[in-house]
């Protein structure tokens, strides 16, 4: 593992993603001199600043130089909206390389303020169909339907991946669901569920409504270890989990796909800020951790951790949303210098 040559590639995004991509390469710029890893970047280009010269924000040369590559860093791009409009760079992304796990931890962080003091839990949302399956159309001027799609399989994998995470963490999974209206499809899901943790005789095994989970995040989420759902319940409650912990800027996300993965924040892309080198790098420089995490390197991933929780603490260099002043780049080179 050590010795391995990694292709990683890098598609800094639209509005704000080139500063908080930018920011985290100081960071991993550091962690590859520290542990002597041998990471190639390569440029890749995704999102609306693509469209004008490919006439898509996802072109088919980014597929072919992501092909190439062992995983993708990635800043945030702006979606469209309107029904002629294009669909998501990152649901293409996903569904081209099957990236079916999004894994989105949130945990109490040194000097941000959180609603309880030890919250540390990881969403686990199914993320390759739901009602991001793209099957959404008119059907008159009257009438549109959107069709949420639930497989079996999407099902079974990623409980499985939720119940193998939940054995090495606090040994807790629920299920987030909507079972007593959509009493078939989440029916199925919830039967898989408890299929799977049969298997798992030392893991704690629960379920909720999707409802109640938001205010349970509220109330208790220090009672929560890792939660798994479909795409759409996923989407929305790991936005909630991240405020619980004191906001989207600082968190970070892992797709997860047999062969290949992409890391990214869970912030869009602020189009408002956009190269005004202003907003919090720190859930792409945890992305980063995320990814060296997958690559094995725990040592390394530990040490950015390490960094930017060094920096919380002394709370001298911070973006403003965590009441400072600093830049997007100045958070970047503090945390990058904290890892030598």
């Amino acid at each position: 593992m050590e010795n391995k040559k990694w292709r990683v590639a890098v598609i800094k995004g639209d509005g704000v993603g080139p500063d908080v991509v930018n920011a985290a390469l100081f960071v991993l710029d550091a962690v590859k001199s520290k542990f002597n890893l041998d990471i190639e970047y390569v440029p890749a280009q995704a999102g609306l600043n693509s469209v004008e010269k490919y006439g898509t924000n996802l072109p088919n040369e980014t597929l072919e130089i992501l092909k190439n590559t062992d995983c993708v860093l990635k800043g945030p791009t702006t979606t469209p909206e309107g029904a002629n409009s294009l669909p998501s760079a990152n649901v293409g992304i996903r569904k081209y390389f099957d990236l079916y796990a999004d894994v989105r931890p949130n945990k109490t962080l040194p000097n941000v303020p959180s609603i309880k003091p030890n919250v540390d839990m990881v969403i686990v949302r199914e993320n390759t169909e739901g009602m991001y399956s793209g099957l959404d159309f008119r059907v008159n001027q009257e009438t549109t339907v959107g069709l949420r799609i639930i497989t079996r399989k999407a099902c079974e994998r990623i409980v499985k991946y939720a119940f193998n995470l939940a054995e090495g963490r606090k040994k807790h999974v629920t299920l987030v669901h909507k079972g007593n209206v959509l009493k078939v499809s989440d029916g199925m899901f919830k039967d898989i569920f408890y299929e799977e943790a049969k298997k798992h005789p030392d893991v704690k095994a629960d379920d909720a409504h999707v409802d109640a989970i938001t205010q349970w995040f509220i109330k208790q989420p220090e009672f929560y270890d890792v939660l798994v759902t479909e795409n759409l319940f996923g989407d929305i409650i790991s936005d909630e989990a991240a405020m619980v912990v004191g906001g989207i800027g600082t968190g970070a996300s892992a797709n997860i796909g047999e062969k290949y993965a992409m890391f990214e924040p869970i912030h869009g892309s602020v189009p408002k800020y956009t190269g005004m080198d202003k907003v919090n790098p720190i859930g792409t420089i945890m992305s980063v951790k995320m990814m060296l995490d997958w690559m094995g390197y725990k040592d390394a991933g530990k040490a950015v951790e390490s960094a930017v929780y060094k920096v919380l603490k002394e709370g001298k260099v911070l973006t403003y949303d965590l009441g400072g002043t600093a830049k997007c780049s100045e958070v970047g080179k503090e945390i990058a210098e904290k890892v030598y």
